[in-house]
C-alpha cells in the first residue's frame, strides 16, 4: 500500500471495480492534472483517469456549467420531453463528426453506447426486410464494455467466466494478432486481416451478419494502431456484404488521436460511432452513438424527429448534457487538436529517449502504448511491474501483460509531460534494468 494511506478498518461492504490490493489508493481531491489521496500525497495523472479527464480536474467552464444545471433542473420526466442542452449537444456532436454522420443518440456510458449500436444495426436490417441479419463480428482481444451485450462482443477469454454471451457473436483476428501469431509483416497485415474478415462473413453467410464492431486502436493490445489500409478495407468489405460498420471510439474519440475522431485520423467513416469517456471530460456520465445517413432514416418520426426506444432513465439528462456542451466549448477554446499534436510530438520524442531499445512504441495523438522488451526475454508481468513502479513514484499509468499505456490530459503543460517521462524512465530502469 502506498506510504501513509489509512483505510477504514472494514472495507468489506464496498465492492471494488478492480480487486483491492496494496496498490489501491483512497483518492480525496484533484486539480489540474494531479490527484491527492487522504494522506496528502499527490499523483500525476498520466492516464486522464482512464482516457476520460482530457481537460484535467476542476476545469472551467465545465464545473460551472454542471453546478448551474444542478441548481436549475437536475432531472426532467424523460417520457415527456427532453432539455435544451441535450438538443444542442447532439447538434454540435454531429457538426464535429465526419461527413455523413447526421444524428446522435445520447446514453450514459460506453457499454450502453455499444449495445445501442448493436440494437440499431439489427433494427436497420429488420426494417429493410432482412430479419436474418443478426450476427455481430468483433475483434479478438478487443474490449467493448462490461454489460452483457458489450461484454459478449469483447473478445477476451477472461469474460468466459460469466457464461455464454449474446448469441450470434463471432470473433475475428485484428492486424496486430495476424502479425504476432502468424508472422505477417505490419505493412501486409491490414489487407490479410480484412481478407480474413471477408472470408468469415462468407462462411457465416452474408444474409446472417448484421454488424462489424471494432476499436480503431485496440487498447488491450497495448494500443495496437492499424496499418493505414485496414480500416478503409473494412469499409469496403462491409459495403460489399451490406454489413453495418461500427467504430467503438469510447477511447479514441473526442480528439484523443489528434483529430475529433479516429474515423478522421484514419480516413474512414463508419455507419455508427460509439463515443464516451472524454465526451464530458469526466464531469458527468455521458456517452452516445453517432448515426450515419444510411442508418438514420429507420428512426424517422414526426416533424423530422427521430426516436430509438427503449431507452435509459438517465440518458440525455440535463446535467450530463450541460457537461457535454461545456466540454465542447472547452474543446474549441483550447484548440484540442493543436494541443494534442504539440504534446504528442513531445511525448513521442521523450519516450524514444527514455526507453532506448527497451520498448516498442505505438501511438496515435495523445494515446501511447509501449510493448516492453526485457533484456532476458518476454515477461508477461512486465507491464504491471512498470505501472506499479510508476505509482510508487506518484505517476498513474496503466500496465498489463507486456505493455503500458499513457494518455495525458490535453491541458497538460510541457513540464507535466517531462515529469511523466522522467518517472517512467526510472520505473523502466527498475524493472528492466538501466539502458546505459
Amino acid at each position: 500500500m502506498p506510504e501513509n494511506i489509512t483505510w477504514p478498518a472494514d472495507i468489506s461492504s464496498y465492492c471494488f471495480e478492480v480487486p483491492y490490493s496494496d496498490q489501491s489508493v483512497l483518492f480525496s481531491s484533484a486539480s489540474g492534472v494531479r490527484l491527492t489521496d487522504t494522506a496528502g500525497r499527490t499523483y500525476l495523472d498520466g492516464l486522464s483517469g482512464v482516457f476520460v479527464t482530457c481537460f484535467g480536474y476542476g476545469a472551467e467552464p465545465i464545473t460551472s456549467a454542471v453546478a448551474k444545471q444542478v441548481q436549475t433542473m437536475a432531472f426532467h420526466p424523460p417520457l415527456h420531453g427532453t432539455n435544451p442542452h441535450a438538443l444542442e449537444l447532439a447538434e454540435r456532436l454531429v457538426r464535429l463528426a465526419p461527413d455523413g454522420i447526421v444524428a446522435a443518440k445520447l446514453v450514459n456510458g460506453g457499454s450502453e453506447s455499444v449495445e445501442a449500436a448493436i440494437r440499431l444495426a439489427r433494427l436497420y436490417h429488420h426494417e429493410r426486410g432482412r430479419q436474418g441479419k443478426v450476427k455481430v463480428l468483433s475483434h479478438y482481444h478487443g474490449y467493448h464494455g462490461a454489460t452483457f451485450g458489450s461484454l459478449s462482443v469483447t473478445g477476451r477469454p477472461d469474460v468466459a467466466r460469466f457464461g455464454p454471451g449474446l448469441p450470434g457473436v463471432v470473433h475475428v483476428w485484428p492486424p496486430d494478432c495476424v502479425e504476432t501469431f502468424l508472422g505477417v509483416p505490419h505493412e501486409r497485415s491490414g489487407a490479410a486481416a480484412a481478407e480474413l474478415i471477408a472470408r468469415t462473413v462468407e462462411a457465416e453467410g452474408p444474409d446472417s451478419v448484421a454488424a462489424l464492431v471494432v476499436e480503431p486502436v485496440i487498447h488491450l493490445r497495448g494500443m495496437a494502431v492499424p496499418p493505414p489500409d485496414y480500416l478503409p478495407a473494412l469499409r469496403e468489405v462491409c459495403d460489399r456484404y451490406d454489413v453495418t460498420l461500427v467504430f467503438d471510439e469510447i477511447v479514441t474519440g473526442f480528439g484523443r488521436t489528434g483529430a475529433p475522431f479516429a474515423a478522421d485520423t484514419f480516413g474512414t467513416t463508419p455507419d455508427l460511432i460509439c463515443v464516451g469517456k472524454g465526451i464530458s471530460g469526466g464531469y458527468a456520465p455521458l456517452a452516445g452513438v453517432l448515426i450515419g445517413d444510411r442508418i438514420a432514416p429507420v428512426l424517422d418520426g414526426e416533424a423530422g424527429s427521430r426516436a430509438f426506444a427503449p431507452s435509459h432513465t438517465y440518458a440525455a439528462n440535463p446535467v450530463s448534457a450541460a457537461a457535454g456542451v461545456a466540454a465542447l466549448d472547452m474543446f474549441e477554446q483550447i484548440d484540442a487538436p493543436g494541443a494534442v499534436a504539440r504534446l504528442s510530438a513531445r511525448m513521442d520524442a521523450g519516450l524514444r529517449r527514455v526507453l532506448g531499445g527497451r520498448g516498442r512504441i505505438r501511438g496515435a495523438g495523445l494515446l501511447f502504448g509501449v510493448t516492453l522488451l526485457p533484456p532476458d526475454g518476454p515477461d508477461p508481468e512486465a507491464g504491471a511491474k512498470v505501472a506499479a513502479a510508476c505509482l510508487r513514484r506518484g505517476l498513474i499509468i496503466r500496465g498489463q501483460d507486456d505493455w503500458v499505456v499513457m494518455a495525458p490530459a490535453f491541458t497538460s503543460e510541457d513540464a507535466d509531460i517531462d515529469e511523466l517521462l522522467s518517472v517512467l524512465g526510472e520505473a523502466v530502469d527498475e524493472v528492466l534494468g538501466d539502458a546505459r
